[in-house]
């Protein structure tokens, strides 16, 4: 319901505008044939745009990624650790300049912990082409001829 306001001209002799709402009714049935077409336009630009597929395809990915960043957390640092010396790959760290008395002021680069996340990108992307190549996953959206 859309309202619009007017002055109240029903009392001349008044020196304040007083304004009285006077109702402007819409049609329900525009109202609703507005809303289902919009509803058959949203539906079309899903199904055009695979919006769906692009949904499942993000949720499975950052699922990879996860399962992913886990094995390599858990399997491959540790052997990568073992095989420079016994050492936590992520907690490699290249001091420059020291911290000062109270511990504030050094400059650390954590290079051990950019190198765990370079091996779990490049685990992420073997992963996503396995996926994507070798069980054929590329193919499942075309249409057979």
């Amino acid at each position: 319901m859309v309202t619009k306001a007017t002055p109240d001209k029903s009392k001349p002799n008044n020196k304040k505008n007083v304004l009285v709402k006077e109702a402007i009714i819409v049609p329900v049935a525009k109202v609703a044939g507005l809303g289902a077409q919009e509803a058959k336009g949203f539906i079309g630009f899903v199904r055009e745009q695979g919006v769906v597929g692009l949904a499942v395809g993000l949720a499975i990915g950052t699922a990879a990624g996860a399962a992913v960043k886990q094995v390599v957390d858990g399997f491959v640092n540790p052997i990568v650790g073992f095989l420079i010396g016994g050492l936590d790959l992520a907690s490699l760290k290249w001091v420059v300049v020291k911290p000062g008395l109270q511990g504030k002021g050094g400059l650390i680069i954590g290079w051990g912990s950019i190198a765990s996340a370079i091996i779990t990108l490049m685990a992420t992307a073997l992963v996503i082409y396995w996926l994507v190549h070798v069980m054929r996953l590329d193919r499942v959206d075309k249409p057979k001829s």
